[in-house]
This record gives structure tokens, C-alpha cells and sequence, in this order.
């Protein structure tokens, strides 16, 4: 019987029938529904949420070591985070299989950038896996397993956004216990001192050598032998683009394996074909190092290294094939991301938003678009937890070049305050920053899809858990005046901002209202309605920014169908035109 998965649950079905039994993510697009489906499996594996991607690799090869098959997943901006653990595992080495999963995202579609993980793998000197379709994505995680075993390493299984989102049919097996020793201590070889790291490094590339050997015979890389006339080496999911792209007699040789290359099955290859052409997604990686061999080849130099594949894409950059288009006679509009109605981050955000003395650091979650108009009332977003810290180095510039005038708001989530919030909330007390940091608790973590986090109370197997209170966390770190605000409230919130910004002592704000998304808290409101008669047309509401809000025939309109009875607007209209109606 086969199944229609994506690529994100093919990988948990894989984990399931490898014999993992130790599974630690924090969630991230496009990798987070691998670790919503691992629950199924919860009879057989433990699964959890970590407070971020770092704790969760540490957690993963802390399991490693401890003799049990392990897997942690992020996305690719999360190996960045969980980099420190996955350079030092190379080293040390593993006792039970040790798989990371990055979910790289080309055309960055819910990204700050669009780095491409491949290099890591080179960089810590582990092995790099690719599937390129879900029924792949099952498969290839039990090989993971056991080159991971066999050669002694971790093992990088890197996905993009479309393997990991896109469905395809998949075959199930039974999952195949692994028989974990019991644990023997084994400083030599887990304790990474300098002068263990030192003779680690010899049997990393002793190892790295033997994989290098492997990588010529593994199964994961194939030769499809079809004509002569043309070759083409892929990977991943631009396999699939140039299967459809390319004619019927192309020959390919398919690599699942991607690290170390495997330039003897290559050389070969490329002596079968005329002309060989190398067809991966982002940068050149393979390209790179298949040239460096002395194997002529073209690549980047028609493909480009930025943005996703499609076969069109191809067709038209190799081929010239001019892309079939209908014209269907209609424009499409625009339709740019916002905070949904009654979004309880709206209130924060419309409280700052038009003081030109206030700057705002901005950070990674849904309050990223805290940032578009008409709120416009972010200033800067870099990575998870910059909000506090790039926050802190925006209000040390502004105190030496002179514009103390300029108040410094630093913002995180609550998700992103476990994550890393915490550390740049130490910074700011430790080194007397003149800035105040802002939590926006919406009790969920929200961008990713409500994932649970160490201040909801629930864990990922739906287990009641401790709620750790952010205002506990701050007290202890020393912030004497800690503000506490219902963002649906707008004087409350101005409120709580003013006394923050004007405090002698360190303060700071929280920001506290559930997210109206999450299924377990019922939000019974009434819907905003507007007295047209009263109605002056000044659009004051419109610049709350909620999209239950538009002006017909010059008047104010609420979308019934998208209110949710917050008020933010009936708060801001000056002529008290706009009223809940209660259920």
C-alpha cells in the first residue's frame, strides 16, 4: 500500500523505521512539519521542541553518544545557530547514528537569506545526504543511519523548500529496531580537549578518505544510461526540473550521496557524454569541485546561482526555449503579507509606529511585519534573538554620536526569547544599554505554525508542561520595573511604553495577549461594526493595518468575515464611529 506524503513527513516516517529513538528541532520553515508528525510515532521514539537549534543538536548527540540512533532538524539559517555542536561532533566522532536535517530555502520564501548548507558538510568534514522526492526522503534516511555508523561521523541531510513541502507516493516498511550496547565512558574519545581534538582530526580524515572511496560504489548515486549526446549530474530537486527539462535520451548520473563527491563514478560518467552539464540550485558546489578535477563541464554560467529551478526555467537558460504563456486578460494583485485581524502584535506596533524618536529592532517571527506599511514601525531585523542585542548595539552608537534624543525599543517573541532572547536581555543589564526590551507574548510560537514553546505549558508529545514566565526571567536578570500590557488596549500599551522609556532603573515591557490562531483558547468576541452616519472618512482607522478594515464610497467598511471584535480601531477613531457589537 503506498501513501501521499510530503518530504517533511516521509522524513519522520524514516526516522521511525531507521529505529531513532531520540529526536530534539527547533521549529523553522521548511523543515518544522518533520517534527509535527514524529509524535505518531511516540510509542516507539521520544520527540521534543528545544528551545532552540543549538540546545537541539546538543540534545540529539548527547543521545548519539549515549548509544541510541538520534535525529534533530532546523532550517538552514538554524545550522548556523547549532554550527558550534556539529563542528566539535565531527571531530569526536559517534556511537549511535547522528542525522541533522537543514531545510535550505532557494527563493527564500520565508527567509532572510539564502545560504546554501552544502558547505557546511565540506566545512565540517561530515557526510552530506540529498533526497530529491519523498519516497526518497523515507529511504535515504536509513542509509544516513548507517553511513553515519560505518564511517563514524554525523551525517548532514539536507532538504529543500520543494522536497520538503511537495508530495509524492511512498512505501512504508516496518521500523528495524537498533540494538544500542550499553553505554561505556569513553573520555578519549567524547571529552574534546585540545589534545583529544588533535588526534581527533587525523581519524576524521582517515574517515573522510574511506567515505570518499564508498562514495564511488554507494547506492544512493545512480547512472541512468540513456544516450551519449548529452550528461547531466544532479541532485536533489533539480533532478527532477531536469528530468523534465531535458530530452528523452539524456543520460544522468543521479547523486544522493553529495559529499564527498564521488569523482571516480563522475570521471566515468563524463566519459560516456559529449557534453556534461551540471545542474544544481544555488551555488555551484558540485560545479566547483567537479572542475577543479580537470572535468570540463558547464553549469552556473547558464543556470545562475540565484533563486529556485523549474523546468521552464531550464528549458529557457539551456535551451532558449521561449516559456508558453496564456494571457488570461486579468492583472493580479498584489497581495503582500500582514499581521491578520486582531493580530495582538498590531497594538505594540501602531503604539510606536509615526514617533520619529523611537528606533525599533526588529526580529525574526510573524511582528516581522511590524515593518510594512502602513505601521512601518520597524527599523531593523537580522537573526533570532537581534532584536535585544542588535538592539543594544544600535543604542551604544546612538549615545556616542550625541542622539540621546532617539529612544531604542529592542523586540523578540516569546519563542524567540527562549531562543536567544534571553542571552541579549543579560547583555543589555550586564553593560548598562539604554534600551528597552519587548516581548511580544502571543503564548504560541506563531510563524512556523503554533508550535509550543517553554512558555505555553505544553510540550511536543501534548504533555502538560512548567511554564517558565518571562517576567520571572527578567527579575532575575535584575529589571526592577517590568510592564505588563494587553496590546488589544492601546492606552494600556502607550502606557506601559511611556513609564518603561521614562524609568531611572532597568525596565522592560511584555506585550501579553494568546494568539487568536490557537485551537485550544476559545476567543468568543463580538465583530466591530461602523455607524456610516457618524463616519467621517478620515481613514485613521485604516493605519492600524488590519485587513478587515477598507474604505467604500469614502467611508470606512469592516469585512465581517475577517473581524475578530479587537477594538484597535474603534480605539483610534477620533468620532467614536466604530463600536463591537456584542455576540
Amino acid at each position: 500500500m503506498k501513501h501521499l506524503m510530503s518530504g517533511n513527513e516521509a522524513i519522520a516516517r524514516g526516522a521511525y523505521e531507521a529505529g531513532v529513538k531520540i529526536c530534539s528541532a527547533y521549529p523553522g520553515t521548511p523543515s518544522t512539519e518533520i517534527f509535527e508528525n514524529l509524535p505518531l510515532y511516540k510509542d516507539s521514539l521520544y520527540c521534543e521542541w528545544a528551545p532552540n537549534e543549538k540546545v537541539a543538536t546538543e540534545v540529539a548527540y548527547g543521545a548519539s553518544i549515549g548509544g541510541v540512533r538520534s535525529l534533530c532538524a532546523m532550517k538552514h539559517v538554524g545550522l548556523n545557530v547549532a554550527a558550534d555542536p556539529v563542528f566539535t561532533a565531527a571531530y569526536n566522532g559517534v556511537t549511535g547514528g547522528f542525522v541533522i536535517v537543514t531545510a535550505d530555502d532557494p527563493s527564500m520564501h520565508s527567509s532572510q537569506n539564502e545560504q546554501d548548507n552544502r558547505y557546511y558538510a565540506k566545512a565540517a568534514k561530515i557526510a552530506l545526504i540529498e533526497p530529491s522526492d519523498s519516497q526518497e526522503c523515507l529511504d535515504f534516511m536509513k542509509y544516513a543511519y548507517e553511513i553515519s555508523e560505518k564511517f563514524d561521523m554525523p551525517v548532514l541531510y539536507r532538504t529543500t523548500t520543494r522536497v520538503s513541502h511537495s508530495k509524492s507516493l511512498v512505501e512504508f516498511h516496518e521500523r528495524v529496531e537498533h540494538e544500542t550496547a550499553p553505554y561505556v565512558r569513553n573520555v578519549r574519545k567524547n571529552v574534546s580537549t585540545p589534545a583529544n581534538a588533535y588526534a581527533n582530526h587525523r581519524k576524521v580524515e582517515e574517515h573522510m578518505a574511506e567515505l570518499q572511496k564508498y562514495s564511488n560504489v554507494c547506492p544512493l548515486n545512480v547512472m541512468e544510461l540513456k544516450g551519449s549526446k548529452m550528461g547531466v549530474i544532479t541532485a536533489s530537486i533539480a533532478y527532477e526540473y531536469a528530468k523534465d527539462a531535458f530530452p528523452e535520451d539524456t543520460s544522468f548520473l543521479k547523486l544522493g550521496l553529495t559529499w564527498p563527491l564521488p569523482m571516480d563514478l563522475i570521471r566515468e560518467f563524463a566519459s560516456k557524454v559529449e557534453k556534461l552539464y551540471i545542474v544544481e540550485e544555488l551555488e555551484p558546489f558540485m560545479e566547483t569541485e567537479i572542475k577543479a578535477a580537470g572535468i570540463q563541464c558547464v553549469g552556473k554560467e547558464l543556470t545562475g546561482n540565484m533563486y529556485e529551478l523549474n523546468p521552464q526555467l531550464l528549458k529557457e537558460r539551456i535551451f532558449g526555449q521561449a516559456p508558453e504563456t496564456v494571457d488570461v486578460g486579468v492583472q493580479a494583485v498584489s497581495r503582500p503579507p500582514a499581521l491578520c485581524p486582531g493580530c495582538p502584535h498590531r497594538g505594540f506596533f501602531y503604539t510606536v509606529s509615526g514617533n520619529k524618536n523611537y528606533v525599533v529592532a526588529g526580529d525574526i517571527g510573524c511582528y516581522t511585519l511590524g515593518a510594512a506599511p502602513p505601521l512601518s514601525a520597524v527599523d531593523s531585523c537580522v537573526c533570532m534573538g537581534g532584536g535585544f542585542s542588535v538592539g543594544m548595539g544600535i543604542s551604544k552608537a546612538l549615545e556616542i554620536t550625541g542622539q540621546t534624543q532617539k529612544k531604542v525599543l529592542g523586540v523578540v517573541g516569546d519563542s524567540t526569547f527562549f531562543h536567544s532572547g534571553m542571552t541579549g536581555a543579560a547583555e543589555i543589564i550586564y553593560n548598562k544599554g539604554s534600551i528597552v526590551p519587548v516581548v511580544l507574548d502571543n503564548s504560541i510560537t506563531g510563524m512556523t505554525g503554533h508550535q509550543d514553546n517553554p512558555g505555553s505549558g505544553y510540550t511536543l508529545q501534548g504533555d502538560i508542561a512548567e511554564s517558565i514566565k518571562i517576567e520571572d526571567v527578567l527579575k532575575a536578570y535584575g529589571y526592577k520595573n517590568i510592564y505588563i500590557a494587553d496590546p488589544w488596549d492601546l492606552k494600556a500599551m502607550k502606557e506601559a511604553v511611556n513609564n518603561a522609556l521614562n524609568s531611572p532603573e532597568p525596565s522592560a515591557v511584555i506585550s501579553r495577549r494568546p494568539c487568536l490562531l490557537i485551537k485550544r483558547i476559545k476567543h468568543d468576541t463580538g465583530l466591530c461594526v461602523v455607524d456610516r452616519d457618524k463616519c467621517i472618512g478620515c481613514k485613521k482607522c485604516i493605519g492600524v493595518g488590519c485587513p478587515a478594515l477598507m474604505m467604500k464610497d469614502g467611508k470606512s467598511s469592516i469585512d465581517p468575515n475577517q473581524c475578530v471584535g479587537c477594538t484597535v480601531c474603534a480605539q483610534v477613531c477620533p468620532v467614536k464611529a466604530i463600536s463591537r457589537k456584542e455576540n
